[in-house]
């Protein structure tokens, strides 16, 4: 099963990375164009996300590798991994986000003073945004998009939490869980190279840091692709049309 491993550990670190952040850069240039690279695009993210999970799934069932080992079992609280300390402050800053998620999900739709708030927030976040181009215009657009999450949410969590923690461990099985959680979660930030260094690659090496905290403490990868759904839902709450399409035009370089 080793070298089915590595298959898998080589795809990531050279698919998305490199291959990801160039195919980024292309669509830049042919989105102002063609008004269909935005779809296409999508798809093609969806089937890159899809690829390799089915090839965790064949996997499991081909190979020893159980979908156990990938996460897919009840959650249960775990504080051997980190220790009740660590563990338990990432459940509770875990809990204080998604609480602060709700608060503005909720009240944007009841509060014109939130949704205003956050859509000026969202805005000047744009501003400064190295991937706007990427955000959908068009009803189908914004239906593929739908999609797009719903796959990340599931995918990136089977491939960047459940597989590559499973895999690190199991190919160096003396290696500190540390190290693991590390390599797991520079892998996931190095697959989001198209969002630049900081907002891309470092912020989300972090995020992946705090998920596999999470996931190892709670057995269980299953709250964390709902964890995951949300996030990106609430990433397209505040969202204004206008300001979307106007930037469109204006700002792509």
């Amino acid at each position: 099963m080793e070298i089915s491993l590595w298959i898998m550990i080589v795809f990531v670190l050279l698919y998305e990375p490199i291959y990801g952040y160039y195919d980024f850069q292309k669509f830049k240039v042919n989105v102002t164009t063609n008004p269909h690279t935005r779809e296409k695009y999508y798809i093609n993210s969806i089937v890159g996300l899809w690829a390799p999970t089915l090839y965790i799934i064949l996997l499991v069932l081909f190979t020893e590798l159980t979908f156990n080992q990938i996460g897919f079992t009840l959650p249960s609280i775990n504080t051997n991994v980190f220790g009740p300390i660590i563990t338990y402050t990432v459940f509770a800053l875990t809990g204080i986000y998604i609480l602060a998620i709700l608060y503005y999900m909720i009240g944007y739709h009841v509060s014109i003073t939130i949704r205003t708030k956050l859509t000026e927030a969202k805005n000047r976040e744009k501003e400064k945004s190295a991937y706007l181009a990427i955000m959908p215009v068009s009803k189908r657009e914004k239906k593929l998009w739908n999609y797009v999450s719903i796959t990340a949410g599931l995918t990136e969590e089977i491939i960047y939490r459940g597989f590559l923690i499973f895999a690190f461990s199991y190919l160096f099985p003396n290696l500190p869980i540390w190290f693991v959680v590390i390599f797991a979660s520079l892998l996931f930030g190095l697959a989001h190279t198209y969002q630049g260094l900081l907002s891309g690659v470092l912020r989300t090496a972090i995020v992946g840091m705090v998920f596999s905290v999470l996931y190892m403490g709670l057995n269980s990868i299953i709250p964390l692709i709902l964890l995951h759904f949300l996030i990106d839902y609430m990433a397209k709450v505040g969202e204004d049309e206008n300001y979307i399409q106007d930037s469109r035009i204006t700002k792509i370089p």
